[in-house]
């Protein structure tokens, strides 16, 4: 039986970054992966091909977004999808190869297959042979991520209902579109179908889409999806889904019946938690599969981890690469990764993107904090201006009494590059005065910063004077 110090069951990226860390480290290490190429849904079929299609899109609306006079360009949407999809194909490749290359420069083992634990340190794997091999490790991650979540009552079988693994292998373009589930996924493929002009209806059964952003930002992303004649509809729950060889049908809790080309059902992920063992062995499992884990990813089986989609939010590539590298630094008692970053930005890849890092303008106010923010328009910005965004918005929230900054939000071009920024001011503490201070290049969306801390500093001396204009009253 071959040995190890490490096995990685899943080669996603909570699965790489726990492998390659151990190794870096000199400790032996086995991935057992049962997909044909590496890389977990992020390459496979989330982060990567989403993004890319929404790349692709936001390509082909360039000329109506930042509009040329006597030029113009028209999407032809009676192409394949598999033609609009191309590009993914080229980045997936490319991150399989790096995947590889990173495996083999650190002298991993890999087996192919379906690994299943039959003890706190042996897992016995099924090649697609039918073959079986059994291995031995002093650690196991769990790092085998998440499905979509497929209820019995809605038509899987029917190729006019996908999920979100399924949209990407569309044989056609829609010409319209329902959208059900207002999360990260919903919203981000109904603004990326809205914006090649697919007709696009979003329902979600709560009162709000994506209820953890700010307030203010998420109402903003909502009129933006709306401006681009998305139909959101809230607080509405589907009943009823039935598909035939014209259309899919829709029966809502309102009463209401819609018709489309295609159904998205994008509510809601489980863990791939069945068939490999966790029962059997005592790990505690959650709702939907989930594995239970303390702060370092460790279950309640001292020799077992688990990293990534598996062990549900925050689910984002970037968070299950950091989990992945503590949980191995901890299994080994290394002093390298010792926990995750307070501050871990969040993005999301609709369109406009939304991106945020640090505590909400609710959330500081709840914690007690003396809260002052700073707002500034992507519409005052030259940069902003250039870009065809005359809606994005920077908003940092800030610590009245040190000024340093709490948190912030940003809709609109760049986002999602924009937030590190902010992300590298609050693990300095500092605030209103750094962005006050620095230079930025101009033009440069990174100087909405500076005005957004001039704005806080006078909505500050204003609250001031009002406060000096109270006193003299009372004293008088």
């Amino acid at each position: 039986m071959e040995q190890y110090d490490l096995i990685c069951i899943g080669c996603g990226p909570a699965g790489e970054k726990a492998a390659t860390q151990a190794s870096y480290f000199g400790h032996r290490v086995a991935i057992i992966e049962r997909e044909p190429q590496p890389g977990g849904a992020m390459v496979n079929t989330g982060t990567i091909p989403s993004k890319v299609l929404r790349e692709t899109a936001l390509l082909c609306s360039a000329f109506r977004r930042r509009p040329i006079p006597g030029m113009d360009y028209n999407i032809d949407t009676k192409s394949s999808m598999t033609k609009f999809m191309a590009r993914r194909h080229l980045a997936e490749m490319q991150e399989h190869d790096r995947i590889e290359q990173s495996i083999d420069r650190h002298n991993i083992a890999v087996y192919r297959g379906f690994g299943r634990i039959i003890d706190p340190n042996t897992v016995q794997i099924e090649d697609p042979l039918g073959a079986h091999i059994t291995i031995y490790g002093k650690n196991i991650l769990i790092a085998t991520g998440s499905s979509p979540v497929q209820p019995d009552h809605i038509p899987f079988d029917h190729p006019r209902v996908v999920d979100a693994d399924g949209v990407l292998d569309l044989e056609h373009m829609p010409s319209s579109m329902i959208v059900v589930g207002g999360g990260v996924i919903g919203c981000e493929y109904a603004c990326t179908f809205g914006e090649i002009g697919v007709n696009v209806t979003l329902i979600e059964p709560r009162p709000e889409i994506l209820p953890f952003l700010d307030i203010e930002c998420r109402d903003l992303l909502i009129k933006a999806m709306r401006q681009e004649e998305i139909d959101v509809r809230l607080g509405n729950a589907v009943n009823t889904v039935t598909a035939n060889d014209d259309c899919v049908k829709v029966q809502c809790a309102d009463g209401d019946e819609l018709e489309a080309d295609v159904l998205l059902w994008a509510a809601g992920r489980s863990s791939n938690t069945q068939g490999i063992g966790l029962e059997e062995i005592g790990v505690e499992l959650g709702n939907r599969g989930l594995v239970m884990v303390n702060e370092f990813y460790q279950t309640n089986v001292p020799s077992i981890y688990a990293a990534g989609d598996v062990i549900g939010f925050p689910a984002l590539a970037s968070t299950s690469m950091e989990q992945g590298r503590i949980a191995a630094c901890h299994m080994f008692n290394l002093d390298f990764k010792r926990s995750l970053s307070k501050t871990m930005p969040i993005g999301l890849f609709t369109i406009p993107a939304v991106s945020m890092v640090g505590l909400t303008e609710a959330q500081a106010l709840e914690k007690g904090y003396n809260v002052v923010v700073g707002r500034a328009n992507y519409r005052t910005n030259a940069r902003g201006r250039m870009l065809g965004d005359y809606q994005g918005l920077v908003k940092c929230v800030f610590d009245r009494n040190t000024h340093s900054l709490l948190g912030a939000t940003i809709i609109g071009e760049h986002a999602i590059e924009m937030i590190h920024l902010a992300q590298c001011v609050m693990i300095q503490n500092v605030g209103i005065e750094y962005f006050i201070d620095v230079c930025f290049n101009y033009p440069s969306l990174c100087e909405l910063y500076k005005y957004a801390a001039y704005d806080a500093l006078q909505t500050i001396a204003k609250n001031d004077k009002q406060d000096e204009a109270t006193t003299s009253r009372a004293v008088a």
